[in-house]
């Protein structure tokens, strides 16, 4: 009788076991489960804007017909291209990236200007709403081959040379034996020169806002690179050069905001005046600077006790940062001897 009752319960075991073993081959092992959600991770921040992306719908950017993609086939022996991050604000676009292409036009009239945009988001963007089409990097180099295009100028628009400059520089290399000779410009903050001219530029574009009163807000886009730097340096030029009043901040990066609302309270000053330092006044600028919503440089300086005014106004827009890359563009022409 015990023999018989042993060999039950042993039985009764073996059969608990297998279907134990049964139900954990039907749970997903966790290196697929994790698996699946880095993918769906991926795909949701895809579906999220990236970095620069311009979400504005519910804002009117002005009008697109306005504005050249600089598109055109029939491009000649030598092209100048103007490669910018883009941005979907219609005006603004027009305004500084189309001036800054309108220099080029003036300065180089012998070659054939042509536009390229390193955000794709805004491309599609633009193309969507807008139905403007502009190319991308990619599209414009082959653009450019398919035109027999022999020396290539690339001069691109980027304050820094940054990720996204890097990034140009990397594309640009695949297509190294597809022209005779290709230049690349460099972009505008690269020698001590460049950073003196872009402290007269801002500085004169802004001294009639000036008072004992008034600090001079520039508000830059920042970036986890070492190239963030660069707003520390202007910063210190303005303030050797005895530009007090002037201040510079990021969104992403530092100095931030709070740093910057800081070092104007400590400075003694009562009135802001807030400038994005970036090409074009996009989504950053109408948004995260003078925008009314919580967060906004304006809502934090307003908090914090001073009078703030806004001027949505790009670099782009400025005659000088216009000539200085003009200047870059005629160094890189120069290499094509």
């Amino acid at each position: 009788m015990k023999k018989r009752v042993l060999a039950t319960v042993l039985a009764l075991a073996m059969v608990m076991m297998l279907m134990a073993g049964c139900s954990k081959k039907e749970e997903p092992a966790p290196a697929e489960d994790t698996e699946a959600e880095e993918q769906q991770e991926e795909e949701e921040q895809s579906e999220e804007p990236a970095e620069g992306e311009e979400d504005e719908e519910n804002y009117e950017t002005g009008d697109a017909s306005l504005d050249d993609p600089l598109n055109q086939d029939e491009i000649g022996e030598t092209e100048l291209l103007v490669v910018s991050f883009g941005t979907s604000y219609n005006d603004s676009r027009r305004l500084t990236i189309g001036a800054i292409e309108n220099a080029m036009k003036n300065a180089f009239p012998e070659m054939s200007v042509r536009r390229a945009f390193t955000s794709q988001i805004i491309i599609d963007h633009v193309k969507s709403r807008d139905g403007e089409v502009i190319d991308n990097l990619t599209e414009a180099l082959d653009r450019a081959v398919a035109n027999n295009v022999k020396n290539l100028v690339v001069q691109p628009t980027h304050l820094m040379a940054g990720l996204e400059y890097n990034d140009i520089l990397d594309e640009i290399a695949k297509y190294s034996d597809s022209f005779e000779k290709v230049v690349i410009g460099k972009n505008i903050l690269d020698t001590d020169e460049d950073f003196k001219a872009v402290e007269k530029i801002i500085t004169d574009a802004t001294a009639d806002l000036v008072d004992d009163d008034t600090a001079i807000v520039f508000m830059g886009h920042g970036t986890e690179a070492e190239s963030n730097a660069v707003y520390a340096k202007m910063q210190d030029m303005l303030t050797a050069d005895g530009f007090d009043h002037y201040f510079i901040g990021t969104v992403e990066a530092t100095p931030s905001l709070e740093d910057v609302i800081a070092a104007v309270k400590e400075a003694g000053y009562t009135k802001v005046v807030l400038r994005p330092l970036m090409i074009v006044a996009g989504d950053h600028a109408n948004n995260d600077m003078a925008g009314d919503e919580e967060g906004s440089w304006k809502d934090g300086f307003t908090k914090a006790g001073f009078e703030v005014t806004t001027v949505v106004e790009g670099l782009g827009q400025l005659e000088g940062i216009q000539n200085l890359l003009v200047e870059h563009a005629k160094a890189a022409v120069a290499q094509l001897g």
